[in-house]
């Protein structure tokens, strides 16, 4: 998959939790960013895909999409460390 068929797809996932268009859009791409680094299959053991975000961010605490992507970011830091720098601060407006 090219990577912008995968932000495409990540993004159509991430329209199952609150957010605005921006910031479902910055939480798509860093996702696809993530999944294209192959950490997330190395500590997993498994691909990440648009079906196991949306279960994991599901997981989360109530939230608009960056929040819950932060979240669960947090934990594979916490988990496996290496993450950080897949948080998402800002988005556009």
């Amino acid at each position: 998959m090219t990577r912008n068929r995968s932000v495409d797809a990540f993004a159509d996932a991430l329209a199952a939790f609150e957010g605005s268009d921006a910031e479902r859009a910055a939480v798509a791409r860093v996702a696809a960013d993530l999944a294209a680094s192959g950490r997330y299959e190395r500590d997993a053991g498994h691909e990440l895909t648009p079906a196991i975000l949306v279960e994991h961010l599901g997981d989360a605490p109530e939230g608009r999409v960056a929040s819950r992507w932060n979240w669960w970011v947090g934990s594979l830091d916490l988990a496996y460390g290496g993450y950080a720098e897949f948080v998402v601060r800002r988005w556009r407006a």
